[in-house]
Protein backbone atom coordinates (compact mmCIF):
# COMPACT_ATOMS: atom_id res chain seq x y z
CA UNK A 1 0.00 0.00 0.00
CA UNK A 2 1.19 3.24 -0.66
CA UNK A 3 2.70 5.48 2.12
CA UNK A 4 0.19 8.80 1.17
CA UNK A 5 1.90 10.96 4.02
CA UNK A 6 5.51 10.31 2.50
CA UNK A 7 4.47 10.76 -1.32
CA UNK A 8 2.92 14.28 0.29
CA UNK A 9 5.98 15.17 1.74
CA UNK A 10 8.08 14.41 -1.33
CA UNK A 11 6.07 14.94 -4.47
CA UNK A 12 7.27 16.63 -6.83
CA UNK A 13 4.93 17.29 -9.61
CA UNK A 14 6.63 15.88 -12.68
CA UNK A 15 7.09 12.95 -11.24
CA UNK A 16 3.96 12.59 -9.23
CA UNK A 17 1.31 14.30 -11.20
CA UNK A 18 -2.19 15.20 -10.20
CA UNK A 19 -3.73 13.65 -13.39
CA UNK A 20 -1.97 10.64 -14.95
CA UNK A 21 -4.17 9.59 -17.66
CA UNK A 22 -7.51 10.85 -19.70
CA UNK A 23 -9.16 7.76 -18.13
CA UNK A 24 -8.88 9.65 -14.75
CA UNK A 25 -12.12 10.91 -15.41
CA UNK A 26 -15.72 10.07 -14.38
CA UNK A 27 -17.33 6.91 -16.82
CA UNK A 28 -19.84 9.20 -17.35
CA UNK A 29 -18.20 11.87 -19.12
CA UNK A 30 -16.90 9.04 -21.47
CA UNK A 31 -20.50 7.97 -22.24
CA UNK A 32 -21.56 11.38 -22.91
CA UNK A 33 -18.56 12.16 -24.92
CA UNK A 34 -19.63 9.36 -27.21
CA UNK A 35 -23.15 10.52 -27.85
CA UNK A 36 -21.75 13.81 -28.17
CA UNK A 37 -19.17 12.82 -30.88
CA UNK A 38 -22.27 11.01 -32.83
CA UNK A 39 -24.83 13.94 -32.61
CA UNK A 40 -22.68 17.50 -31.74
CA UNK A 41 -18.90 16.77 -32.88
CA UNK A 42 -19.17 19.90 -34.19
CA UNK A 43 -20.96 22.59 -31.89
CA UNK A 44 -19.08 24.97 -29.95
CA UNK A 45 -19.27 25.13 -26.05
CA UNK A 46 -17.87 27.40 -23.15
CA UNK A 47 -17.07 25.82 -20.46
CA UNK A 48 -16.27 27.81 -16.96
CA UNK A 49 -14.57 26.96 -13.72
CA UNK A 50 -17.54 28.14 -10.81
CA UNK A 51 -16.10 28.48 -6.78
CA UNK A 52 -19.18 28.52 -5.35
CA UNK A 53 -17.46 29.30 -1.86
CA UNK A 54 -16.25 32.49 -2.25
CA UNK A 55 -14.80 32.33 1.09
CA UNK A 56 -11.81 29.96 -0.46
CA UNK A 57 -9.32 32.69 -2.05
CA UNK A 58 -8.45 29.94 -4.93
CA UNK A 59 -5.63 32.48 -6.33
CA UNK A 60 -4.10 33.07 -2.99
CA UNK A 61 -3.58 29.67 -2.35
CA UNK A 62 -2.54 27.85 -5.26
CA UNK A 63 0.19 29.72 -7.45
CA UNK A 64 -0.36 30.47 -10.98
CA UNK A 65 2.32 28.31 -12.54
CA UNK A 66 1.88 25.38 -10.60
CA UNK A 67 -1.72 25.73 -11.75
CA UNK A 68 -0.33 26.33 -15.42
CA UNK A 69 2.53 23.61 -15.08
CA UNK A 70 -0.62 20.92 -14.12
CA UNK A 71 -2.87 22.23 -16.55
CA UNK A 72 -0.02 21.90 -19.58
CA UNK A 73 1.02 18.10 -18.49
CA UNK A 74 -3.00 17.59 -18.98
CA UNK A 75 -2.76 18.53 -22.65
CA UNK A 76 0.35 16.10 -23.02
CA UNK A 77 -1.61 13.28 -21.93
CA UNK A 78 -3.43 10.29 -24.64
CA UNK A 79 -4.86 6.78 -24.06
CA UNK A 80 -1.95 4.27 -23.74
CA UNK A 81 -2.72 1.01 -25.13
CA UNK A 82 -3.64 -0.88 -22.47
CA UNK A 83 -6.09 2.00 -21.73
CA UNK A 84 -7.75 1.53 -24.85
CA UNK A 85 -8.05 -2.03 -24.92
CA UNK A 86 -9.69 -1.66 -21.50
CA UNK A 87 -12.19 0.30 -23.16
CA UNK A 88 -12.63 -1.37 -26.12
CA UNK A 89 -12.84 -4.78 -24.82
CA UNK A 90 -14.19 -4.83 -21.37
CA UNK A 91 -17.88 -5.32 -20.54
CA UNK A 92 -20.06 -2.34 -19.18
CA UNK A 93 -23.07 -3.29 -17.10
CA UNK A 94 -23.24 -6.37 -19.22
CA UNK A 95 -22.47 -4.82 -22.31
CA UNK A 96 -19.77 -5.40 -24.47
CA UNK A 97 -17.96 -3.15 -26.82
CA UNK A 98 -20.24 -0.12 -24.99
CA UNK A 99 -17.73 1.81 -27.05
CA UNK A 100 -18.00 2.17 -30.75
CA UNK A 101 -14.85 1.90 -33.32
CA UNK A 102 -16.04 5.54 -34.52
CA UNK A 103 -15.56 7.30 -30.79
CA UNK A 104 -12.39 5.22 -30.08
CA UNK A 105 -10.33 6.10 -33.24
CA UNK A 106 -11.49 9.91 -32.17
CA UNK A 107 -10.22 9.46 -28.80
CA UNK A 108 -7.12 7.88 -29.15
CA UNK A 109 -6.39 10.61 -31.11
CA UNK A 110 -7.48 13.17 -28.47
CA UNK A 111 -5.38 15.52 -26.90
CA UNK A 112 -7.35 18.16 -24.86
CA UNK A 113 -7.88 21.71 -26.72
CA UNK A 114 -5.80 24.99 -24.83
CA UNK A 115 -7.17 26.77 -21.43
CA UNK A 116 -8.04 30.28 -20.87
CA UNK A 117 -6.71 30.98 -17.28
CA UNK A 118 -6.34 34.52 -15.63
CA UNK A 119 -6.54 35.73 -12.32
CA UNK A 120 -9.45 37.82 -11.00
CA UNK A 121 -8.85 38.92 -7.84
CA UNK A 122 -9.27 36.42 -5.13
CA UNK A 123 -10.01 33.39 -7.59
CA UNK A 124 -9.37 32.00 -10.79
CA UNK A 125 -11.07 32.70 -14.21
CA UNK A 126 -10.80 29.23 -16.20
CA UNK A 127 -12.42 28.46 -19.25
CA UNK A 128 -12.45 25.93 -22.16
CA UNK A 129 -13.39 26.37 -25.55
CA UNK A 130 -14.21 24.55 -28.61
CA UNK A 131 -15.67 21.38 -30.35
CA UNK A 132 -18.41 19.95 -27.26
CA UNK A 133 -16.63 16.64 -27.34
CA UNK A 134 -13.18 17.78 -26.57
CA UNK A 135 -13.80 20.77 -24.10
CA UNK A 136 -16.10 18.43 -22.00
CA UNK A 137 -13.19 16.20 -21.45
CA UNK A 138 -11.48 18.93 -19.51
CA UNK A 139 -14.04 19.47 -16.54
CA UNK A 140 -13.00 16.59 -14.47
CA UNK A 141 -9.76 16.72 -14.75
CA UNK A 142 -9.27 20.77 -14.68
CA UNK A 143 -11.39 20.31 -11.21
CA UNK A 144 -9.35 17.47 -9.48
CA UNK A 145 -6.18 20.09 -10.28
CA UNK A 146 -7.40 23.00 -7.91
CA UNK A 147 -8.90 20.69 -5.31
CA UNK A 148 -5.24 19.17 -5.23
CA UNK A 149 -3.45 21.80 -5.79
CA UNK A 150 -5.18 23.59 -2.84
CA UNK A 151 -4.56 20.38 -0.21
CA UNK A 152 -1.01 20.28 -1.81
CA UNK A 153 -1.16 24.37 -0.70
CA UNK A 154 -2.15 23.79 2.89
CA UNK A 155 0.13 20.28 3.38
CA UNK A 156 3.34 21.76 2.15
CA UNK A 157 4.13 23.10 5.37
CA UNK A 158 3.70 19.95 7.63
CA UNK A 159 6.19 17.49 8.80
CA UNK A 160 6.38 14.21 8.01
CA UNK A 161 5.27 13.22 11.49
CA UNK A 162 2.55 15.75 11.66
CA UNK A 163 1.19 14.57 7.77
CA UNK A 164 1.66 10.74 9.15
CA UNK A 165 -0.87 12.03 11.93
CA UNK A 166 -2.88 13.46 9.50
CA UNK A 167 -3.55 10.73 7.60
CA UNK A 168 -3.99 8.20 10.13
CA UNK A 169 -7.05 9.90 11.43
CA UNK A 170 -8.24 10.46 8.15
CA UNK A 171 -8.14 6.92 7.33
CA UNK A 172 -9.71 6.13 10.71
CA UNK A 173 -12.34 8.57 9.85
CA UNK A 174 -13.30 6.47 6.56
CA UNK A 175 -13.06 3.07 8.47
CA UNK A 176 -15.93 4.61 10.84
CA UNK A 177 -17.82 5.14 7.76
CA UNK A 178 -17.51 2.17 6.59
CA UNK A 179 -17.98 0.07 9.53
CA UNK A 180 -21.40 1.73 10.23
CA UNK A 181 -22.12 1.25 6.63
CA UNK A 182 -22.00 -2.71 7.20
CA UNK A 183 -24.84 -2.63 9.24
CA UNK A 184 -27.12 -1.94 6.46
CA UNK A 185 -28.77 -4.90 4.59
CA UNK A 186 -29.24 -4.95 1.20
CA UNK A 187 -26.51 -1.80 0.49
CA UNK A 188 -25.75 -0.98 -2.73
CA UNK A 189 -22.94 1.84 -2.92
CA UNK A 190 -20.68 3.36 -5.19
CA UNK A 191 -17.31 5.85 -5.19
CA UNK A 192 -18.24 9.29 -7.07
CA UNK A 193 -15.34 11.51 -5.50
CA UNK A 194 -13.26 12.14 -8.50
CA UNK A 195 -14.05 15.94 -9.35
CA UNK A 196 -13.93 16.97 -5.90
CA UNK A 197 -11.20 14.48 -4.34
CA UNK A 198 -8.52 15.54 -1.65
CA UNK A 199 -6.19 13.97 -4.13
CA UNK A 200 -5.65 11.17 -6.77
CA UNK A 201 -3.55 8.72 -4.31
CA UNK A 202 -6.70 9.54 -1.82
CA UNK A 203 -9.40 8.46 -3.91
CA UNK A 204 -7.47 5.26 -4.73
CA UNK A 205 -6.84 4.71 -1.29
CA UNK A 206 -10.73 4.67 -0.33
CA UNK A 207 -11.65 2.74 -2.89
CA UNK A 208 -9.18 0.08 -1.73
CA UNK A 209 -11.05 0.92 1.90
CA UNK A 210 -14.69 0.14 0.27
CA UNK A 211 -13.31 -2.90 -1.43
CA UNK A 212 -12.05 -4.61 1.38
CA UNK A 213 -14.52 -2.99 4.25
CA UNK A 214 -18.22 -3.99 1.94
CA UNK A 215 -17.20 -6.53 -0.46
CA UNK A 216 -20.30 -7.29 -2.81
CA UNK A 217 -21.86 -4.24 -1.15
CA UNK A 218 -19.41 -1.88 -3.00
CA UNK A 219 -20.66 -1.56 -6.86
CA UNK A 220 -17.91 0.27 -8.21
CA UNK A 221 -16.18 3.85 -8.70
CA UNK A 222 -17.17 6.56 -11.53
CA UNK A 223 -13.54 6.93 -11.83
CA UNK A 224 -11.98 5.08 -14.98
CA UNK A 225 -8.31 4.94 -14.25
CA UNK A 226 -9.00 3.52 -10.87
CA UNK A 227 -11.89 1.27 -11.58
CA UNK A 228 -9.10 -0.41 -14.32
CA UNK A 229 -6.86 -0.51 -11.88
CA UNK A 230 -8.64 -2.17 -9.13
CA UNK A 231 -10.84 -4.27 -11.29
CA UNK A 232 -14.34 -3.03 -10.37
CA UNK A 233 -17.08 -1.67 -11.90
CA UNK A 234 -17.35 1.57 -13.64
CA UNK A 235 -19.93 3.13 -12.36
CA UNK A 236 -22.25 6.16 -14.05
CA UNK A 237 -24.33 7.09 -17.16
CA UNK A 238 -25.10 10.82 -17.84
CA UNK A 239 -25.36 14.44 -16.18
CA UNK A 240 -27.05 17.64 -16.33
CA UNK A 241 -24.45 19.36 -18.74
CA UNK A 242 -26.40 17.26 -21.38
CA UNK A 243 -30.06 19.01 -21.33
CA UNK A 244 -28.38 22.17 -20.05
CA UNK A 245 -26.11 22.67 -23.84
CA UNK A 246 -29.48 20.67 -25.58
CA UNK A 247 -31.80 23.38 -24.24
CA UNK A 248 -29.66 26.11 -24.69
CA UNK A 249 -29.59 25.20 -28.43
CA UNK A 250 -33.09 24.63 -28.55
CA UNK A 251 -33.69 28.07 -27.00
CA UNK A 252 -32.61 29.88 -29.61
CA UNK A 253 -35.45 28.47 -32.08
CA UNK A 254 -38.56 28.86 -29.53
CA UNK A 255 -39.70 28.53 -25.69
CA UNK A 256 -41.66 25.29 -27.30
CA UNK A 257 -38.59 24.02 -28.61
CA UNK A 258 -36.82 24.74 -25.38
CA UNK A 259 -39.42 23.13 -23.06
CA UNK A 260 -39.24 19.84 -25.45
CA UNK A 261 -35.17 19.40 -25.03
CA UNK A 262 -34.93 17.34 -21.64
CA UNK A 263 -37.15 14.65 -23.39
CA UNK A 264 -34.89 14.76 -26.94
CA UNK A 265 -31.83 14.31 -24.88
CA UNK A 266 -32.97 11.35 -23.27
CA UNK A 267 -34.35 9.94 -26.77
CA UNK A 268 -31.74 10.39 -28.30
CA UNK A 269 -29.45 8.34 -25.74
CA UNK A 270 -31.57 5.46 -25.36
CA UNK A 271 -30.72 5.03 -29.13
CA UNK A 272 -27.86 5.72 -28.40
CA UNK A 273 -27.14 2.97 -26.48
CA UNK A 274 -29.77 0.68 -27.42
CA UNK A 275 -32.15 0.65 -24.35
CA UNK A 276 -29.35 0.32 -21.97
CA UNK A 277 -27.83 2.99 -19.10
CA UNK A 278 -31.80 4.04 -18.93
CA UNK A 279 -31.24 6.43 -15.73
CA UNK A 280 -33.28 9.63 -15.67
CA UNK A 281 -31.40 12.74 -13.87
CA UNK A 282 -34.53 15.31 -13.84
CA UNK A 283 -33.85 18.07 -11.37
CA UNK A 284 -31.48 20.02 -14.39
CA UNK A 285 -34.94 22.46 -14.90
CA UNK A 286 -36.41 21.17 -12.06
CA UNK A 287 -38.12 17.51 -10.91
CA UNK A 288 -41.63 18.47 -10.57
CA UNK A 289 -41.80 20.07 -13.99
CA UNK A 290 -39.65 17.37 -15.65
CA UNK A 291 -42.42 14.78 -14.45
CA UNK A 292 -45.29 16.12 -14.99
CA UNK A 293 -44.54 16.59 -18.44
CA UNK A 294 -42.80 13.79 -19.15
CA UNK A 295 -43.57 11.14 -21.93
CA UNK A 296 -45.21 7.76 -20.96
CA UNK A 297 -41.78 6.07 -22.48
CA UNK A 298 -40.19 7.67 -19.71
CA UNK A 299 -41.45 5.55 -17.05
CA UNK A 300 -40.13 2.20 -18.49
CA UNK A 301 -36.93 3.60 -17.70
CA UNK A 302 -34.73 1.85 -15.14
CA UNK A 303 -34.79 4.42 -12.56
CA UNK A 304 -33.67 8.22 -11.73
CA UNK A 305 -30.81 9.71 -10.21
CA UNK A 306 -31.58 12.70 -7.48
CA UNK A 307 -29.14 15.19 -7.07
CA UNK A 308 -30.42 18.30 -5.71
CA UNK A 309 -33.35 19.28 -3.08
CA UNK A 310 -34.87 17.31 -0.53
CA UNK A 311 -33.28 13.93 -1.57
CA UNK A 312 -36.99 11.98 0.81
CA UNK A 313 -39.03 14.67 -1.10
CA UNK A 314 -37.65 13.38 -4.86
CA UNK A 315 -37.25 10.12 -4.01
CA UNK A 316 -41.34 10.32 -2.84
CA UNK A 317 -42.27 12.26 -6.25
CA UNK A 318 -40.47 9.68 -8.37
CA UNK A 319 -42.59 6.58 -6.70
CA UNK A 320 -45.93 8.94 -6.99
CA UNK A 321 -44.66 9.46 -10.59
CA UNK A 322 -44.47 5.39 -11.19
CA UNK A 323 -47.16 4.34 -9.23
CA UNK A 324 -49.19 6.77 -11.70
CA UNK A 325 -48.44 5.07 -14.54
CA UNK A 326 -49.32 1.59 -12.96
CA UNK A 327 -45.75 0.38 -12.21
CA UNK A 328 -44.44 -0.96 -9.29
CA UNK A 329 -41.90 1.06 -7.44
CA UNK A 330 -40.18 -1.85 -6.19
CA UNK A 331 -39.09 -2.83 -9.70
CA UNK A 332 -37.24 0.71 -9.99
CA UNK A 333 -34.21 2.03 -8.65
CA UNK A 334 -33.28 5.03 -6.94
CA UNK A 335 -29.78 6.61 -7.22
CA UNK A 336 -29.21 9.19 -4.11
CA UNK A 337 -25.75 10.91 -4.95
CA UNK A 338 -26.16 14.83 -3.58
CA UNK A 339 -24.18 15.75 -0.08
CA UNK A 340 -24.07 12.07 1.01
CA UNK A 341 -22.43 11.25 4.58
CA UNK A 342 -22.80 8.18 6.48
CA UNK A 343 -25.91 10.02 8.47
CA UNK A 344 -27.91 11.07 5.67
CA UNK A 345 -27.34 7.04 3.97
CA UNK A 346 -28.39 5.45 6.95
CA UNK A 347 -31.58 7.56 7.24
CA UNK A 348 -32.64 6.93 3.44
CA UNK A 349 -31.96 3.64 3.53
CA UNK A 350 -34.55 3.11 6.21
CA UNK A 351 -37.09 5.05 4.53
CA UNK A 352 -36.33 3.21 0.65
CA UNK A 353 -34.55 0.28 1.13
CA UNK A 354 -37.82 -1.81 0.65
CA UNK A 355 -39.69 0.34 -1.48
CA UNK A 356 -37.25 0.74 -4.20
CA UNK A 357 -34.36 -0.88 -5.63
CA UNK A 358 -31.87 1.73 -3.58
CA UNK A 359 -28.10 2.66 -4.52
CA UNK A 360 -25.91 5.75 -3.29
CA UNK A 361 -23.03 7.56 -5.66
CA UNK A 362 -21.07 8.77 -2.45
CA UNK A 363 -19.04 11.97 -3.55
CA UNK A 364 -16.85 14.19 -1.94
CA UNK A 365 -16.97 13.17 1.89
CA UNK A 366 -16.05 10.05 0.96
CA UNK A 367 -12.87 11.23 -0.98
CA UNK A 368 -12.34 14.37 0.85
CA UNK A 369 -13.70 14.67 4.29
CA UNK A 370 -10.86 16.19 6.01
CA UNK A 371 -13.13 18.98 7.97
CA UNK A 372 -11.48 19.41 11.21
CA UNK A 373 -8.22 18.26 10.26
CA UNK A 374 -5.66 20.90 10.59
CA UNK A 375 -7.79 23.27 11.34
CA UNK A 376 -10.54 23.49 8.23
CA UNK A 377 -8.00 24.67 5.79
CA UNK A 378 -8.15 21.50 3.97
CA UNK A 379 -12.07 20.64 4.33
CA UNK A 380 -14.14 20.28 0.97
CA UNK A 381 -15.55 23.06 -0.85
CA UNK A 382 -17.95 23.56 -3.74
CA UNK A 383 -16.27 23.98 -6.81
CA UNK A 384 -17.66 23.28 -10.67
CA UNK A 385 -16.77 23.36 -13.92
CA UNK A 386 -20.17 24.11 -16.08
CA UNK A 387 -21.27 24.72 -19.89
CA UNK A 388 -21.31 28.35 -20.06
CA UNK A 389 -22.80 28.27 -23.48
CA UNK A 390 -23.50 26.44 -26.48
CA UNK A 391 -23.29 28.04 -30.22
CA UNK A 392 -22.97 31.40 -28.11
CA UNK A 393 -26.25 31.03 -26.42
CA UNK A 394 -25.95 31.35 -22.47
CA UNK A 395 -26.78 28.11 -20.73
CA UNK A 396 -28.91 27.59 -17.71
CA UNK A 397 -29.25 24.95 -14.86
CA UNK A 398 -32.54 25.51 -12.48
CA UNK A 399 -32.10 22.80 -10.22
CA UNK A 400 -34.47 21.48 -6.97
CA UNK A 401 -31.93 23.88 -4.93
CA UNK A 402 -32.24 27.20 -5.90
CA UNK A 403 -28.56 27.79 -4.49
CA UNK A 404 -27.32 25.93 -7.25
CA UNK A 405 -28.48 27.32 -10.14
CA UNK A 406 -26.94 28.75 -12.46
CA UNK A 407 -27.14 31.24 -15.87
CA UNK A 408 -27.52 34.45 -16.64
CA UNK A 409 -30.43 36.35 -14.64
CA UNK A 410 -32.61 36.99 -17.37
CA UNK A 411 -32.19 33.41 -18.72
CA UNK A 412 -32.71 31.91 -15.34
CA UNK A 413 -35.87 34.03 -15.54
CA UNK A 414 -36.67 32.85 -19.05
CA UNK A 415 -36.54 29.12 -18.36
CA UNK A 416 -38.30 29.36 -14.76
CA UNK A 417 -41.07 31.08 -16.89
CA UNK A 418 -41.27 28.15 -19.70
CA UNK A 419 -40.53 25.33 -17.35
CA UNK A 420 -43.27 26.88 -15.30
CA UNK A 421 -41.00 26.27 -11.67
CA UNK A 422 -42.82 28.48 -8.96
CA UNK A 423 -41.34 28.88 -5.39
CA UNK A 424 -38.10 27.01 -4.31
CA UNK A 425 -36.69 26.06 -0.81
CA UNK A 426 -33.17 26.58 -0.32
CA UNK A 427 -31.05 23.84 0.76
CA UNK A 428 -27.59 24.69 1.77
CA UNK A 429 -25.21 23.23 -0.42
CA UNK A 430 -23.10 20.49 1.12
CA UNK A 431 -19.77 20.41 -1.26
Amino acid sequence: MVDIAKRVHDHNWKIDPIVRSLLDTDFYKLLMAQSVFRRHRNTRVTFSLINRSASVPMAKLVDEGELREQLDHIRTLSLSRGESTWLRGNTFYGKRWMFGPDFMAWFEDLRLPPYHLERRGDQYELAFEGAWPEVMMWEVPALAVLMELRSRAVLRGMGSFELQVLYARAMARVWEKIERLRRLDRLAIADFGTRRRHSFLWQDWCVQAMIEGLGERFTGTSNCLIAMRREVEAIGTNAHELPMVYAALAGRQSDEALAAAPYRVLDDWRKDYDGNLLIVLPDTFTSKTFFDRAPDWIASWTGVRIDSGDPFAQAEAAIAFWKARGLDPRTKRVIFSDGLDVDLIERLHAAFSHRVILSFGWGTLLTNDFRGLAGDRIAPFSLVCKAVSAEGAPTVKLSDNPLKATGRPEEVARYRRVFEVGAQAPTAVVV
